[in-house]
């Protein structure tokens, strides 16, 4: 019999002989490791709950599904408190914002085909098995309803022992769907995609990097302005989680006459804050700052906003270029943006709304600012990604 002493950042249990780690277990637990690695429960956790997803225990997606919310919202929470000790930081930890089942808008499947047509779905932890999700608790309903036309995209495009990738977005108009596959695409194929495409009520379809059609603008709505993202296009995972991130942020800056947006995306922050704010773009992929830019002007009421194309590891907002601004949002991918805080660390610019995916490289660049001179009263914990480890957080940082 082993005890489960605590959880890693990766909802791992850490077991009292030391050497093991247990997926799926709680803190207080007592349980028995079969042979073959098999875990069985013997004292549960007065937190473990029945998972509300019936593809939980063979898909890989989810690793907190046993957990009540309660535990998950607090051991998240835990996550970011340890990260920000280990660097001496201690911020009030507002209360989480966790995104509701069904919401997620954005998912990568695998397709497969079989003896009998197509599966879609996900692979199981650390492994090349597929597993379909018709029931997942994740995906919004229209996502999981494009699961047939999803299988027809496979059986079309995905070899008899390949496998393909299927990014789909659930837009107003139609789920957005980008295949990634090795398959070259014909003109007879292209005909019978778009045939696909119409009947299964897609927005649009696009082939690797050739869009093959669009029936309708796969549009998402950034606060009231409509923007058509490029194929693939990062967005916010969750609807929910992208208000919640956007109202810390419209908070911070809320004084704010001008503001550059860094890492700017296809426009989650700027444009909504254009409706008050003049706003600079920066980000290095064209795409997307093409589409923010046309979402701009299609707007109604917006003040103006221009867009900058440019690498900001290797070519930061220097401070004589950041003195213009009253306030800076910045959003960087899991790395962070070590150069890009330094410059911000030593420019005259006196608040800082930042958004990150990744605890570790927000405490490493908020003690940046903090040792710069800025202060970081308050910290917002979002959980887009329910039942998994990943957490996302936004924090202001202010000039004493």
């Amino acid at each position: 019999m082993l005890r489960i002493e605590s959880l890693t950042h990766l909802g791992m249990g850490r077991v009292s002989d030391g050497r093991s780690l247990l997926p799926r277990v709680l803190p207080g637990e007592e349980v028995d490791v079969a042979q073959d690695g098999t875990v069985r429960i013997l004292t549960p956790s007065t937190d473990r709950v029945a998972a509300p997803c019936r593809h939980y225990k063979s898909c890989g997606g989810c690793a907190m599904q046993h957990a009540t919310d309660s535990f998950v919202a607090d051991w998240k929470k835990d996550i970011v408190a340890k990260a920000l000790q280990a660097r001496g930081l201690s911020p009030e930890l507002r209360a989480i914002a966790t995104s509701p089942a069904q919401s997620r808008r954005r998912a990568k499947l695998s397709g497969r085909r079989t003896k009998k047509g197509a599966m879609v779905g996900f692979h199981t932890r650390a492994s090349d098995n597929l597993v379909e999700v018709p029931d997942c608790q994740l995906l919004t309903p229209a996502l999981i309803n494009s699961f047939p036309a999803l299988e027809a995209l496979t059986v079309l495009a995905c070899s008899r022992k390949g496998e393909i990738d299927l990014t789909v977005t659930d837009a107003t108009l139609g789920p957005d769907v980008l295949v990634t596959t090795d398959k070259e695409l014909t003109s007879q194929l292209r005909v019978e995609l778009a045939a696909l495409a119409n009947q299964h009520g897609l927005s649009r379809l696009v082939w690797n990097d050739e869009p093959v059609v669009t029936i309708n603008p796969p549009a998402q709505d950034f606060d009231g302005t409509s923007v058509v993202p490029p194929p693939g296009a990062f967005l916010q995972a969750t609807k929910h989680g992208e208000q919640a991130l956007l109202a810390a942020v419209e908070e911070i800056t809320q004084k704010a006459g001008r503001v550059v947006d860094l890492f700017a995306g296809c426009g989650t922050f700027t444009l909504p804050l254009a409706a008050r704010a003049e706003v600079h773009a920066v980000e290095g992929e064209g795409a997307m700052l093409d589409a923010l830019d046309r979402g701009w002007r299609e707007g109604h009421e917006l003040r103006r906003v221009t867009t900058e194309k440019r690498d900001l590891f290797r070519r930061p907002l220097e401070a004589d270029e950041l003195r213009h601004f009253d306030a800076a949002v910045i959003d960087p991918p899991r790395a962070g943006a070590e150069a890009q805080i330094q410059t911000l660390a030593s420019s005259e610019i006196k608040t800082i709304a930042m958004v990150s995916c990744n605890p570790v490289t927000f405490a490493r660049d908020a003690k940046v600012l903090v040792d710069a001179g800025f202060a970081m009263p308050w910290l917002q914990v979002v959980d887009q990604f329910r039942w998994s480890p990943h957490v996302e957080v936004v924090a202001s940082f202010t000039r004493k």
